[in-house]
């Protein structure tokens, strides 16, 4: 019975990876030969390359708030390389990557083919650098996703964000719109230096992935209000919202009847009665304007 329960793991795992391996080198391959022409375009494609790996995975994203439809720079805590698997397919945007992951197999490549930013938070004169980037992206109305803590951690707290992507939306005068992600499986967290490809490998094994979002109302810069002020009132709002995450336990939305079809994104919304809609219809609805971490430290 274990052997057969252990294989069983096996070939999830590996339909798990090759199908996300296949989404991934199929945009690879697409955006060798039709390069993406702006941020904009790049956003939306990443959106929909993640959506397919996420669906791949057995990713099941519950969703609670309204999405951004505006130009924003959206912050949220940073708990595992799939959080922006979570996050983009619904909020496409530009995200905020780690300098080593550019240099990652197929990750990297697809990555900097569809324009996602990278940053060294060792080095000044390079941030410094990305900022201005991301105030181009972001003046274009490209929205930018940034995890602000800098690093990940086990999901129950908010560290200390980081300021400069702040300060380009005060200068902007652009909306901060706070995330906070939880997974129903506190394993899912990648944090302590743990080693990649075992903990990928691991969760790939899963049949599927439960996922908390909830997303919460604009936060707009206030005149003379310093960017560290912003960011720690930005932290403030995620850090609420994380503990208004709804307990897998509770939810009613998620039966048994839904378990065996494709995963599918099921909204939350404010409203007494909730849907389930998948990435693409979600996306459709939305404007085209509008770790150790992997992303951000801006």
């Amino acid at each position: 019975m274990m052997q057969a329960s252990k294989f069983a793991k096996l070939a999830t795992g590996g339909k798990h990876m090759a199908r996300g391996m296949f989404h991934a080198l199929a945009e690879l391959g697409h955006s060798h030969r039709t390069p993406v022409k702006d941020a904009s375009e790049g956003a939306h494609r990443l959106a929909a390359t993640l959506g397919l790996i996420a669906r791949s995975h057995g990713i099941r994203v519950r969703v609670s708030g309204e999405v951004p439809r505006m130009p924003s720079l959206l912050v949220c805590n940073h708990v595992s390389y799939l959080d922006p698997l979570a996050i983009l397919p619904l909020c496409p945007a530009i995200p905020l990557a780690k300098s080593e992951v550019a240099d990652w197999p197929v990750v990297g490549p697809v990555a900097k083919q569809l324009g996602v930013a990278f940053i060294d938070r060792n080095d000044a004169m390079q941030r410094a650098a990305t900022l201005r980037r991301l105030s181009r992206m972001m003046a274009q109305g490209v929205s930018v996703l940034n995890f602000a803590e800098g690093t990940t951690t086990d999901g129950r707290t908010v560290a200390p964000f980081w300021r400069g992507s702040f300060g380009v939306a005060q200068q902007l005068e652009l909306p901060v719109v706070p995330l906070a992600i939880r997974y129903d499986d506190p394993k899912m967290a990648w944090t302590g230096g743990a080693a990649f490809l075992p903990h990928y490998t691991a969760m790939a094994q899963k049949r599927s992935i439960g996922v908390s979002l909830v997303i919460g109302s604009p936060l707009y810069p206030r005149t003379g209000e310093p960017p560290e002020h912003f960011a720690a009132r930005a932290r403030n709002a995620v850090s609420a919202l994380l503990h208004r995450v709804t307990p897998m336990s509770s939810l009613t939305s998620v039966s048994s009847t839904t378990a065996a079809r494709p995963p599918v994104l099921t909204l939350v919304p404010s409203t007494p009665s909730a849907r389930n809609s998948s990435y693409a219809a979600i996306r459709a609805r939305i404007p085209a304007t509008r770790s150790e971490s992997i992303f951000s430290v801006a």
